[in-house]
């Protein structure tokens, strides 16, 4: 396998000045084929694993750590929260089995684990504290967004030092709304997340018939905003799975998965 092309990433400017490196894989980049083309990051949509290894070696790389600091989560569309440290490195990076099980937030306070999420629709979150130096990742479909993942992520974090209002967000790319239409049920769901509030226009527009579009993306800056985090500490990414440098389960499937990587950094000095 050719380990000399690139990978290229989405990142957030804003971020290594505050002593975190937070970036989003494409799906470019990497060795995969056919419906999984070509940094698929997943080894449970049906890939060759050994690809499937490698993209992660390169991944990994190009985010400048090793594939044995990346901890990964047994997701499972739900909102429990594990901390994890330099025992936990390397869980899930070579096997499916042993990832931090029934786990969609990730939480750390060492300098050398890095936060993986994995996603094809779905959104990513990473929280960053960094005053006490935490670090959440979080993954956040309608499911997770509903039972409020990043309210549970946060109250995880809180268990570390983390205060709300010094919480800075970067909010990756999920499924665009016109991708996504739901019926009530699931837009009830959103809307208890946010209760006594409403639901925003911006997180949820009538589509007629008893069908919503629902922006994830929205749904979950408008619960950090609920929660105290700042609206002005809140980054989105300003893209979508939409966009065809990112895998789309709703498009196409079979389809491979793209991560958010994140890992704390070296402080700035004074």
């Amino acid at each position: 396998m050719d380990t000399d092309q690139g990978v290229p990433f989405l990142d957030w400017p804003e971020a290594a000045a505050l002593g975190v490196a937070v970036a989003v894989t494409t799906r470019h980049g990497g060795v995969s084929e056919g419906a999984h083309a070509s940094l698929n990051l997943g080894l449970h949509v049906g890939d060759d694993p050994d690809r499937v290894i490698e993209n992660r070696r390169r991944a990994a790389q190009a985010f400048g750590v090793e594939l044995d600091s990346v901890v990964f989560a047994e997701q499972v569309h739900g909102a429990d929260a594990t901390v994890v440290g330099h025992t936990e490195r390397g869980r899930g990076a070579w096997r499916m089995d042993d990832a931090i099980s029934s786990t969609d937030i990730l939480v750390t306070s060492t300098l050398d684990t890095t936060l993986a999420i994995l996603v094809a629709d779905c959104v990513p979150v990473a929280l960053l504290d960094p005053e006490a130096r935490v670090l959440a990742a979080i993954h956040a479909g309608w499911r997770g967004t509903a039972a409020r993942a990043s309210l549970r992520a946060l109250e995880a974090m809180g268990a570390l030092g983390a205060e709300p209002e010094r919480i800075v967000a970067f909010i990756g790319p999920g499924v665009h709304p016109a991708r996504y239409q739901v019926d009530e049920d699931v837009y009830e769901a959103l809307a208890q997340a946010v209760a006594p509030s409403d639901l925003t226009s911006e997180v949820a527009r009538p589509a007629g018939s008893g069908r919503w579009r629902i922006d994830l993306m929205a749904a979950n800056h408008q619960q950090l905003v609920l929660a105290g985090v700042a609206p002005t500490r809140i980054f989105d990414c300003g893209v979508t799975t939409a966009d065809d440098d990112y895998f789309s389960d709703r498009a196409e499937r079979p389809c491979g998965r793209f991560a958010l990587l994140a890992r704390l950094t070296e402080p700035l000095s004074a």
